[in-house]
Parts: structure tokens; C-alpha cells; sequence
């Protein structure tokens, strides 16, 4: 059965919305542990969100702008920001006497948030990478199909 042109439309500012907004809560995240609660962010950390907070801003507009043109721009953005994440993560399991992980004035080793055991900070920006790009290739996906 053919999809309409209008629910088409409604899946892809579906998958815009929840692009923007998982950036959108990442980034809030990012600045609480660090305005708030203080965590001084390491290197990768930065990288991290060198990455995450333009998609926060971008992704918005493209929402409510309707522009799924976006996805172009904002993949790439989301892609090299998940390979930080995973570098981040492979860095954290390195033994801690290692002085590969030397990456700047606070250790990119260094742990603040861990829950139950495997749950960091890189991992969850990993996880909203990975979101944002699925998310990102929906829309792609929809497009196509028009």
C-alpha cells in the first residue's frame, strides 16, 4: 500500500523533531555537568560537543522550517561526533597508568558519571549520536521516496 505524500510529511517532521530534540537534550546535559555540577570537560569531551551543540540549533530550525534538506549538513556532523564518542569510550577502557590517554589538563580517562558499570558521559553522547543518525537517515530515506 502506497504511503501519502501527507503522511509522509508527518514521519519526516516526525524524525526532524526527534533529531533536534535528542541534540537538544544532549547539549542541556552537557552544559548541566559542566555549569552546574561542575565537571570540567576533558579534550574529547569538547570535540564531542563541538559536534552535538550546532546540530541542537540547526536541527531546530529545520524543524520548524520543514527543511529536510538538512540531513546533508547535519549527518556528517552527527557521524564524525559518534566517532569521537566511540574514541572517547575505547580511551576510558585503557588501563588508567597508560600515558596514551593523556589528552589535556583534565584525563579523558577520568570518569564522573558511571552507571551501572558501563554507563559514561561518552556513551551516552554515543547514544544520541547514534540516535540523531538514524533519525537523520529516516528522513533521508523519506524523502526518496517522494
Amino acid at each position: 500500500m502506497e504511503e501519502s505524500e501527507e503522511s509522509r510529511e508527518k514521519s519526516k517532521s516526525f524524525w526532524l523533531f526527534l533529531a533536534w530534540a535528542v541534540a537538544t537534550l544532549a547539549t542541556a546535559g552537557s552544559l548541566y555537568m559542566s555549569e552546574i555540577m561542575h565537571f570540567t570537560p576533558c579534550s574529547l569531551c569538547w570535540f564531542q560537543r563541538i559536534f552535538m551543540y550546532p546540530l541542537s540549533i540547526v536541527l531546530g530550525i529545520a524543524f520548524v522550517k520543514e527543511d529536510s534538506g538538512i540531513v546533508k549538513y547535519t549527518l556528517p556532523l552527527a557521524i564524525i561526533g559518534g566517532g569521537f564518542s566511540i574514541y572517547h569510550i575505547i580511551i576510558q577502557n585503557i588501563p588508567p597508568d597508560s600515558t596514551i590517554a593523556a589528552c589535556g589538563p583534565t584525563s579523558c580517562q577520568g570518569d564522573y558519571l558511571n552507571w551501572f558499570g558501563f554507563i559514561t558521559i561518552p556513551m551516552l553522547a554515543l547514544l544520541a549520536f547514534i540516535i540523531i543518525v538514524i533519525a537523520l537517515l529516516r528522513v533521508r530515506k523519506l524523502d526518496r521516496t517522494n
